[in-house]
């Protein structure tokens, strides 16, 4: 399929899928050391291809693994010599496994930030060791029969886990670390490039940090510049994606979706005419979901070659939209951009991490056949 396609998409979501119960038994006991690497990756294989098919039969355009391969979504830099203290803790997830599910309420709650409070120490220069997202590409790709996208971290995010004072025998600053940051991204999207990959999606949940009140105190109290970060930010992630034209690149910002929580709010009012014309990604799919994001207004600033995949569809709570609630809001946004410019999604993953969010796979895809229908309706 060709870019200028993948572009266009009508339909997407965000990425991670909710794990197979199965699966989730095959991570806790490969954790506790009671089964190999190698049956751990078979079982993982064995659900990456029902997943795709499922995907398929649910008449999806584009695809993902569900980040089946992954404890954390942001473990697609987690193979890099030097972010050792960076990996999720074992005996966390362990805990998270073995606990019972959450009841199914219908409800959401604010959750801890690990952004403000929590910095990690790098202990060597950074250095590639394993470009895993490729890996979790060619086999996806390779059990699929339509395109499949990767999902990356983005530079900002990791940025802000940074111990500057733990890492000085490394880095002498911030801005060195985010330098060699750029280039391990880079390493990993051009390499996903030759071999095929058409649609990245990089992940900024970091960009909300610019609108949300809690994070700008921290932020203030740290002696930052608010505007000179953002725009360190935006040209860290071009930096990632220039000079691959014949790959869709789209940029994801949510305000925190782990196990059904979310972690901020505000509106993108006060960054959207820097943010949308800065970023050199083509999609821009923005969380949408609930009034913590404000209103349709910001999309007057999107340039009229970028589309706007509107994340209206909740995966925090298993209750189903509508056609009728989705085309309304769908319309809602004609006042700032045009139709052409516009598409649909989820407002963010099913599972950030493991356990997931508090909703039934029954309940995930049939609120992905609601975002299919309700995108025939009104774009045919």
């Amino acid at each position: 399929m060709a870019a200028t396609n993948l572009t266009d998409l009508r339909v997407d979501h965000v990425g991670s899928l909710l794990r197979p119960p199965k699966l989730k038994e095959a991570f806790a006991r490969y954790l506790k050391g009671q089964v190999t690497e190698q049956e751990l990756q078979h079982a993982q294989d064995e659900a990456i291809r029902e997943v795709v098919r499922t995907q398929q039969g649910h008449g999806l355009p584009i695809l993902t693994d569900g980040e089946f391969r992954r404890v954390h979504f942001m473990e697609s830099f987690g193979e890099v010599a030097g972010m050792e203290l960076w990996k999720s803790k074992i005996a966390d997830v362990i805990r998270a496994l073995d606990e019972a599910p959450a009841a199914m309420d219908g409800k959401t709650k604010k959750g801890t930030d690990p952004t403000l409070h929590t910095r990690r120490p790098v202990t060597r220069r950074l250095q590639l060791v394993r470009n895993r997202p490729l890996e979790e590409f060619e086999f996806a790709q390779g059990v699929a029969f339509s395109p499949v996208k990767v999902t990356l971290i983005d530079t900002d995010r990791i940025g802000q886990g940074f111990d500057v004072e733990g890492s000085r025998p490394f880095y002498p600053s911030g801005e060195d670390f985010l330098a060699d940051v750029i280039t391990v991204e880079r390493q990993i999207v051009s390499e996903l490039v030759a071999a095929g990959c058409r649609y990245v999606q990089i992940d900024g949940p970091s960009y909300t940090r610019y609108v949300d009140a809690d994070s700008l105190e921290v932020m203030r109290s740290l002696g930052q510049d608010q505007k000179k970060n953002l725009e360190r930010a935006i040209q860290a992630d071009n930096a990632v994606i220039v000079g691959l034209p014949e790959t869709v690149f789209g940029l994801h910002i949510c305000r925190g979706n782990r196990r059904s929580m979310w972690h901020r709010e505000g509106a993108y009012d006060a960054i959207a005419e820097v943010l949308f014309n800065g970023v050199h990604h083509q999609r821009l799919l923005l969380e949408y979901d609930t009034e913590r994001a404000g209103s349709f207004e910001p999309l007057r600033f999107v340039p009229k070659e970028k589309v706007v995949v509107l994340g209206l569809i909740t995966t925090k709570v298993g209750r189903l939209e509508t056609v009728d609630e989705l085309r309304r809001r769908i319309e809602e946004a004609a006042r700032y951009i045009p139709i052409e410019q516009r598409a649909l999604s989820p407002q963010c993953g099913f599972a950030s991490d493991i356990p997931g969010n508090h909703i039934t796979e029954d309940e995930q895809w049939r609120k992905l056949d609601v975002m299919a229908e309700t995108a025939a309706q009104v774009w045919g």
